[in-house]
């Protein structure tokens, strides 16, 4: 495994983080046990960062995650999220964003976190994410309860925006760099170098379609992306690969990037994403992929409110 400092902090994080949504039973219903197995054994392997939040099953992840890291919450790094609660409750006033670390700490069965962040900031006004979120945030992290703060969040040019106006430890930008997608290096990658803060990426394999797996009926991928997924996996098994494979190292092979979280909720996940760690891609296999993808590159959908979801020039 390999380990990168996260921005100014002193974590050194793994590559490839152990994201823990699907553990509140987001994608498919996960038996607790395996969760806890599966926690193990990334642990075991060199996974050293662990990502939740209250709104992964309504709570259920990070009651998972507070059990399975009982005995172990030292020998790891612990993020977890404020603000989101369900697919349309929001709340990131001040007095919310207070109140919830002291729930999250419960169900995760510690005393502090060490990344406490506002989670898909997009979906409310930017005043009160300036004027209540933050500012809560911050007192969040002078009580001890958060060793540091960031924000995450799909529009990669409003995260932008809102880092260069702020300090923060760390930024979490979601699809904006897998095989699909790259917006992650028009603004937040060079700003993380000059503003210091960590930048780590999730949904490397953009919600299952840069894997084998069915896609979810919710997902909101455009047709012709979706599209891509059975030429991608042709592609990938004529050169003998798994496209998640591909897909998860080449998200790991961007150089600033600090890490990549991927989710994870039984032992055939964290087997299978350990093993891209290892993998080498073929020059001829990504020249194939380069050409599928270019006419659909960059096709996102948005979220949140739309004076958030800011055009690329």
């Amino acid at each position: 495994m390999e380990y990168r400092r996260l921005g100014k902090t002193d974590m050194e994080v793994s590559i490839l983080s152990f994201g823990a949504s699907p553990m509140g039973n987001v994608f498919d219903i996960e038996e607790e046990g395996e969760g806890i197995k599966a926690v193990d054994y990334a642990i075991d392997h060199g996974i050293n960062f662990f990502d939740v939040s209250p709104f992964y099953g309504a709570t259920l992840a990070e009651e998972r995650l507070g059990k399975a890291l009982k005995n172990k919450r030292k020998d790891i790094f612990l993020a977890t999220k404020c603000g989101r609660y369900g697919l349309q409750d929001f709340d990131f006033s001040y007095k919310r964003v207070l109140e919830s670390i002291d729930e999250s700490l419960q169900r995760l069965q510690t005393d502090y976190v060490d990344l406490y962040q506002l989670h898909d900031i997009e979906f409310v006004t930017k005043e009160q994410i300036m004027n209540e979120a933050i500012p809560a945030i911050q007192k969040v992290k002078e009580s001890g309860k958060a060793r540091y703060v960031g924000i995450t969040g799909l529009p990669v040019r409003y995260l932008a925006g809102i880092a260069r106006e702020t300090q923060l430890d760390t930024v979490l930008s979601w699809a904006h760099y897998n095989l699909l997608e790259n917006e992650i290096n028009d603004e937040l990658v060079p700003l993380s170098k000059e503003k210091g803060f960590g930048l780590m990426n999730a949904g490397p394999l953009l919600q299952r379609i840069l894997s084998d797996a069915a896609l979810p009926a919710w997902h909101r991928s455009p047709k012709e992306v979706k599209d891509t997924q059975p030429v991608l996996l042709s592609l990938c098994k004529k050169y003998g690969m798994e496209l998640s494979d591909v897909a998860i190292r080449y998200a790991l092979n961007h150089p600033d990037i600090h890490t990549t979280i991927v989710g994870i909720a039984n032992m055939n996940h964290v087997t299978s994403n350990l093993r891209a760690v290892d993998v080498q891609i073929p020059a001829g296999l990504m020249e194939e992929i380069e050409k599928v993808v270019a006419p659909v590159r960059n096709k996102m959908w948005y979220e949140g409110r739309p004076e958030n979801n800011i055009p690329k020039k």
